[in-house]
């Protein structure tokens, strides 16, 4: 098979059904009709001897042959993108794009405050959206360019993507600033006297300070678990519930807080990218204006 003899703008759109599943998505992606991404597809099937995909309810499902040759035309888009994007030139206050972070409710809380604002004024044209994506889903949203960042603890290993430790942050408890723990000694067996509030992502399962309690044969009483982060001081401030939290988190709120008396390693919030997007000018100054955001938390 001789590459010369084949359409190679049919490898991008190839790409973006792979990444999509559905022709209509990737027509609206790649802004033409779907009876033109249909025909390219059949071009395509016809010049490497192929289906490529084959239709399951409104989904296109790669054959075993377009899941081997995936990796080799994503990673030479990448290539040719990176040569492109080092000459070109990019102005924050002139563009107009949107940027999606996957992050957490605890990444959201520590850097969005900070960070939106200095975006609006330096970037007024970006619309920023955040949501959280599962860490096993992390690098093929990154890779497939759906994510342009990650924000999140260092557990996801992948050659396609770079990373930049943010912020790494130790635990404080926060109690209501009249609260009856305030009048003793902070002791391991006053802290799992207290009720406390839980805060993680995840519906079940136990969380970072639980998992170190649990190394020493403890275990606290959770009285309410929470997904966010910014609803769990405000009910610190009405109930008797302990909350918590790494310490930049805590400095936000008017609350009293406790050094915690059993050891708990350190928070650390990594940024993740796609390798792919090293040389991209909107990416490098994107990324350095979060690295500096969160020097500033």
């Amino acid at each position: 098979m001789q590459l010369a003899k084949i359409d190679l703008n049919l490898f991008i759109v190839f790409e973006v059904i792979y990444r999509e599943g559905n022709l209509t998505r990737a027509a609206r992606i790649l802004n033409i009709t779907q009876p033109a991404v249909s025909n390219a597809l059949s071009r395509l099937r016809n010049s490497l001897d192929d289906p490529l995909f084959e239709r399951h309810g409104d989904r296109m499902k790669p054959t075993a042959f377009a899941e081997n040759l995936i990796g080799p035309v994503r990673e030479s888009l990448w290539l040719l993108n990176n040569g492109l994007m080092s000459k070109s030139h990019f102005d924050p206050r002139e563009t107009r794009k949107v940027i999606r972070i996957s992050m957490s409710d605890l990444s959201s809380a520590l850097l969005m405050p900070a960070l939106l604002p200095v975006l609006r004024e330096q970037a007024p044209g970006i619309v920023l959206e955040t949501r959280h994506i599962p860490q096993d889903e992390v690098a093929e949203n990154l890779t497939s360019f759906y994510l342009d960042f990650s924000i999140q603890s260092p557990q996801v290993m992948d050659q396609r993507l770079q990373n930049q430790l943010l912020l790494s942050n130790d635990y404080v408890c926060m109690v209501r600033k009249d609260h009856p723990a305030l009048h003793q000694k902070m002791t391991l067996d006053v802290y799992l006297t207290l009720n406390h509030i839980h805060t993680s992502s995840r519906p079940k399962g136990p969380g970072h300070i639980d998992l170190a309690l649990n190394r020493i044969g403890k275990k606290r009483k959770i009285a309410a678990r929470l997904q966010n982060y910014l609803v769990a001081p405000e009910l610190v401030k009405v109930t008797d519930l302990a909350l918590t939290v790494p310490r930049k988190l805590a400095a936000n709120f008017d609350l009293a807080t406790l050094e915690l008396p059993f050891n708990v390693s350190e928070k650390a919030l990594h940024l993740y990218w796609s390798t792919a997007k090293e040389e991209d000018p909107a990416n490098q100054w994107l990324r350095q204006l979060i690295i500096d955001t969160a020097a500033t938390v």
